[in-house]
């Protein structure tokens, strides 16, 4: 109506009316889209595929990360934290087969897990059975896996068959760093490869391309080449790569370092912190400088001139009394250091950092001087961030190979799994497992105790789970040591002996 009216006494005003109308119906209703605001005039978006945005800036990314880690106090230990609580002491693999779908009964199933985890134990504990380097055991490789995909963005493991003198198995791990998985130059601008990723016509990962050396390394006189590795076998369909990233968008198939959003940030604050301490080690100094009216006759001494000596240094000293010269005045220098607000900056940064890691600031920093309340909040959503992490790398790093290895372990006989090859199925089946890693730490561990021993009685929760949540044990193995311990301190007399049924021909005294 308005605008009808306006159109009638003004024409003019009334089609500008209707062009503005017009104008804001194509350009959307959303704020946030509104390129002709001022605060998005220098605002550059980028609207490609996850691995054009990527795949250029990649190669920077990972050198600036590492370069953090390497001089970054904070970068490193944010690091450090993510692969202490998700690895720890390394993730411990516990199978746990479906005994109804292989017609097994429960003292069947639990017989051959047992045997199958001392089986696993001969491979994953030893460096000459299970690393293509014969350097680390299986949780070492755990560790080194999660920290290269952490800094880099992603890592491979490659899976060889190398037959070792005295070595039971030939499946090996072999850690790759990512930046050693390039396009080799003879494909690149095809359609199927990025990154040096080959991928079949469903997008799923069909071939990796590894360059013999790393692309920072020099070798005089030797050309790069290249190594096309099958994912998997084309007649057997075994696995012989794995990749350890997270996908974050559709698409994407190399990962992001983890500190990829927040290297800026991290880099200006150490680059502050040095400047603070610079200043504060300057002012400890207590520097003095002598003023001195200059002597219009004589000419300003250059001391870059090698005839012209500066004059002599005066050193202070306890109770030392100085006579200057006549003209000459005591000036002190203070820079006003340590700068109080220095923390409180610093802190500020950190918490905006800290949400981006998902790891909350009394976690990042190691600062636990609040109340148990807010420390234990603070360990509790940390620990949510840990969790999905050891679930990634058990999903797509631990369990891959144990499933590898486990096939080996069943050709050449040392496992009895009868249809593991002639059904889908029932490889499936004989192949679960759980991967158990280090508890949580605790702040009260008398209150924990009494949580856990609540949870138990009233039966939400077992003695297994909580035992494999605490420190990543078996519950099975601890009961049989206590039934030991128990027996051995009552034979020793530092228990009483077990009370003994009293006799049915004489009942008890009702008194």
């Amino acid at each position: 109506m308005i605008d009808k009216v306006v159109s009638y006494f003004d024409p003019v005003a009334g089609t500008r009316r209707m062009q503005a109308r017009a104008h804001m119906a194509i350009a959307g209703s959303y704020v946030g889209a509104d390129r002709s605001r001022r605060s998005f005039r220098n605002w550059f978006t980028s609207g490609k595929s996850a691995d054009e945005d990527l795949l250029p800036d990649l190669a920077t990314l990972r050198e600036n990360s590492r370069d953090l880690i390497r001089n970054a106090p904070l970068a490193g230990g944010a690091i450090n934290t993510v692969v202490t609580n998700v690895v720890g002491t390394g993730l411990a693999m516990r199978p746990a087969i479906d005994g109804e779908a292989l017609g097994m009964s429960e003292e069947q199933v639990q017989a051959w897990q047992r045997s199958v985890t001392r089986e696993y134990l001969l491979w994953a504990e030893n460096p000459l059975e299970c690393d293509s380097t014969a350097t680390q055991n299986f949780y070492d490789l755990q560790d080194l896996a999660f920290r290269s995909a952490l800094i880099n963005g992603d890592a491979f493991g490659v899976l060889p068959s190398n037959q070792v003198a005295h070595c039971l198995y030939a499946t090996k791990v072999q850690v790759i760093e990512g930046d050693r998985v390039l396009t080799p130059p003879d494909l690149a601008g095809k359609g199927n490869v990025f990154g040096g990723i080959e991928l079949d016509d469903f997008g799923a990962m069909a071939a990796v391309h590894v360059c013999d050396q790393h692309p920072g390394s020099v070798r005089i006189g030797k050309k790069p080449s290249f190594t096309r590795i099958a994912a998997r076998g084309s007649q057997t369909g075994r696995r012989n790569v794995v990749h350890l990233f997270k996908r974050l968008r559709p698409d994407q198939h190399r990962g992001e370092p983890y500190l990829a959003a927040v290297i800026e940030p991290l880099k200006q604050l150490d680059r502050y912190t040095e400047a603070e301490i610079m200043a504060a080690v300057i002012s400890g100094m207590f520097t003095v400088f002598i003023e001195h009216e200059a002597d219009q006759d004589q000419p300003a001494p250059i001391y870059g001139d090698e005839k012209e000596k500066p004059a002599p240094e005066l050193a202070l000293s306890s109770g030392a009394i100085i006579d200057l010269a006549k003209g000459e005045k005591v000036n002190t220098a203070n820079p006003g250091r340590p700068n109080a607000q220095f923390d409180p900056f610093v802190m500020a940064i950190l918490r905006q950092i800290g949400v981006n890691l998902e790891l909350p600031f009394e976690v990042l920093i190691k600062h636990y001087t609040a109340s148990y309340s807010a420390a234990r909040a603070a360990m509790l959503d940390a620990w949510k961030f840990f969790r999905v992490r050891r679930a990634w790398l058990a999903a797509n790093f631990c369990q891959p190979i144990y499933e590898t290895w486990l096939a080996e372990a069943v050709a050449i006989g040392r496992i009895s799994a009868p249809g593991f090859f002639a059904d889908a199925g029932l490889r499936r089946a004989w192949c679960q497992a759980v991967w158990l890693g280090d508890g949580p730490s605790s702040l009260d561990p008398l209150k924990e105790a009494s949580a856990i021993e609540k949870r138990v009685d009233i039966g939400v929760t077992t003695l297994e789970e909580e035992v494999a949540a605490y420190d990543g044990g078996d519950w099975e193995t601890k009961h049989k040591q206590r039934v030991k311990e128990q027996r051995m301190r009552r034979e020793g007399g530092l228990l009483d002996a077990a009370p003994t049924a009293p006799s049915p021909d004489f009942p008890p005294d009702p008194d």
